[in-house]
């Protein structure tokens, strides 16, 4: 292992270490994945297996729940400090990433991991897809082909339901968004209750707050997080990913009358390829390198995965 930084200073405050390496620090648990579960979890294209699981989001795991053992005695000690009898609040799990990284797939393996630990906690996972903009609203601003930059967004909802989370409230609701119609479904909500971890899951989780015309920031959604998580990968193999991915769906999620994109499922092999490619070069490629990966160095954990998908090393934060 040697000390890295953000992206290579020696000096920074990471810490590298390959796959070997990082497997070994997984102590002896009872956590346990079955093939169906696996196979349930994992998104389209991502081949996720069992040796990834256990040498890969064990260790992972388990330094998580690490974090939030003793974030509550710290907790503790601060409201004994101070004389104050306040519940413990939910511990916040980050999950950011490009589009086709395997983000969601990550985030999904830590909830089903996490919910396992011991005192099996309550995980709760949403994702920040229910506070992006309607598109009536995108498109009065403009804004639909730039769906999923940090503008598309109300992040002042998003940074709310945080907040509202964070300060232990009994029931807090989140929109919904469906990737069949591609927009926010109307009147429906996600109750989140209570969570003893929050898992939050998307593009530009990590993005620090905007400045104001004053010169002064705000909160960020990143302030409220316990532990974050950034995946990674050379973009040649997201661009991959992402076309592959199109490629699938165009056979069966778009043939679907119901779906926002069944105007693309009967393209031919090669017209489905350029269109994911294009899409890739004006919209996901450009995010990606404006306002997703300048997070990265944001998160307490990076996973840089290879062209299978299979993480080749790990990055934590040591400071």
């Amino acid at each position: 292992m040697h000390a890295v930084g953000e992206p290579d200073d020696p000096s920074g405050p990471f810490i590298e270490m390959d796959r070997a390496s990082w497997a070994d620090l997984a102590d002896h648990t009872d956590i346990d994945l079955d093939d169906a579960t696996l196979a349930r979890l994992r998104g389209l294209g991502d081949a996720t297996s069992q040796e990834d699981v256990a040498e890969v989001y064990l260790p992972l795991t388990q330094l998580i729940h690490l974090r939030m053992r003793h974030t509550g005695h710290l907790y503790r000690a601060t409201n004994a400090f101070l004389n104050l009898s306040v519940d413990r609040t939910p511990f916040i799990v980050g999950v950011a990433g490009s589009v086709a990284v395997g983000k969601s797939t990550t985030a999904r393996l830590l909830r089903e991991l996490l919910s396992q630990c011991p005192g099996n906690p309550k995980v709760e996972l949403v994702t920040t897809d229910g506070f992006l903009l309607p598109n009536a609203e995108l498109e009065k601003l403009g804004l639909m082909q730039r769906k999923g930059f940090p503008n598309t967004y109300d992040r002042k909802a998003l940074v709310n339901f945080v907040v509202q989370v964070k300060s232990g409230a009994e029931e807090v609701r989140a929109p919904v968004y469906s990737h069949m119609v591609y927009d926010i479904l109307p009147g429906e909500s996600e109750v989140i209750r209570r969570p003893d971890i929050l898992i939050v899951e998307g593009l530009n989780v990590l993005q620090p707050a905007r400045r104001r015309e004053n010169g002064t920031r705000g909160l960020s959604l990143a302030d409220f997080f316990d532990f974050s998580v950034y995946v990674d990968a050379d973009e040649e193999h997201i661009k991959r990913w992402f076309t592959e991915r199109f490629l699938v769906l165009r056979e069966t999620a778009f043939t679907d009358p119901r779906s926002y994109f069944t105007q693309f499922a009967s393209m031919s092999d090669d017209q489905a390829s350029a269109f994911a490619r294009r899409v890739w070069d004006e919209v996901n490629g450009p995010n990606l390198k404006m306002n997703i990966r300048p997070t990265r160095g944001r998160a307490t954990a990076i996973l840089y995965k290879a062209h299978d998908h299979g993480v080749r090393s790990v990055r934590v934060r040591k400071l």
